[in-house]
């Protein structure tokens, strides 16, 4: 399919789902790496009791933190 049909389909909101190589998809600036980080006790107690409260894994609210201040910061 040419790229001014599919163009076409889009704009017409036509399911261009098919059409899509999903394997090959990427979210530019949203790729995931690792990194370690080491934190004292206290703050694991604390983080897990309210990942507890909130019903989410320990990442989630680190993760979530650090965006906010990182938006903050900006």
């Amino acid at each position: 399919m040419k790229a001014r049909e599919f163009d076409k389909k889009f704009d017409e909101g036509r399911d261009i789902s098919q059409y899509i190589d999903m394997s090959r998809a990427r979210r530019p600036e949203q790729e995931q790496k690792r990194v370690n980080v080491d934190f004292p006790l206290w703050m694991i107690q604390l983080l897990d009791k309210e990942a507890r409260r909130l019903g989410v894994p320990r990442q989630s609210i680190i993760k979530l933190w650090i965006a906010e201040r990182l938006e903050k910061a900006s």
